[in-house]
This record gives C-alpha cells, structure tokens and sequence, in this order.
C-alpha cells in the first residue's frame, strides 16, 4: 500500500512521525537500506514494514506485512501481503488518521476542509 503526503504536511520529519506512530528504524546489514517497522507481537514477526521514498517535496510510504523471516539462505524475499486489503488496509487507515486529525501535533492543520484530498494511496 502507497501513501503519498507533501513533506511540509509534518509537523516533525518523516522519522520522527513514524516513531511516534510506533515504528522503529531499522537498517538491511546486507544492503544498507532504510527502513521502518513496527512488531505485531513479541518476536520479531509479523510486523508491518515501511520504505519511505522521497520525491521532491513529496514523500511516499510504502507499507507492506511481513509474516516470517526469510526462510533459506541467499534469498531476500519472505512472506509478506502488499495488498490494500486486511491489515495492511486497517494500518494503512491507522497511520492516515494521524493525518486526518493531527494527532498528538504530528500534522500541521490543513487549511481545507478535506484533509483527504491531499492523499493518494
């Protein structure tokens, strides 16, 4: 699931918003990629995992689930659902109503009457 905001929409950097929204930095030892999660449990796993791309003054959030640990070695995939739908869908909606009502001052307030209308998924 994409969800795409202008930059100046954040009151506080994108990574501070995701720390506040539960996630926690993390970095790929393989590759050096960025990234967030944010643990549904206990363990390690599942857990919902953003990429965040920034694109000018927009950023993109892409957030997907994964179910498991990479399974064998040499392979980095791993059972994941990118889906718009079930709980990517209801996390998804969670992180776009601390948009929609500027939650905890992570949002600066809007000056339109429809806050939706600056998101895209």
């Amino acid at each position: 699931m994409k969800i795409t905001i202008k930059q100046n929409q954040l009151s506080v950097t994108y990574p501070q918003f995701l720390r506040q929204a539960g996630y926690d930095y993390i970095e790929n030892r393989h590759n050096g990629q960025s990234s967030f999660v944010r643990k549904l449990g206990g363990g390690a796993y599942p857990r919902f995992h953003i990429y965040v791309k920034e694109q000018g003054d927009t950023l993109v959030f892409n957030l997907h689930l994964d179910q498991k640990q990479v399974s064998y070695e040499g392979n980095t995939a791993h059972s994941g659902e990118y889906d718009d739908e079930g709980p990517v869908l209801a996390e998804g909606e969670r992180l776009k109503s601390f948009f929609r009502t500027g939650s905890g001052g992570l949002v600066k307030p809007s000056n339109s009457n429809n806050p939706w209308s600056k998101f895209k998924k």
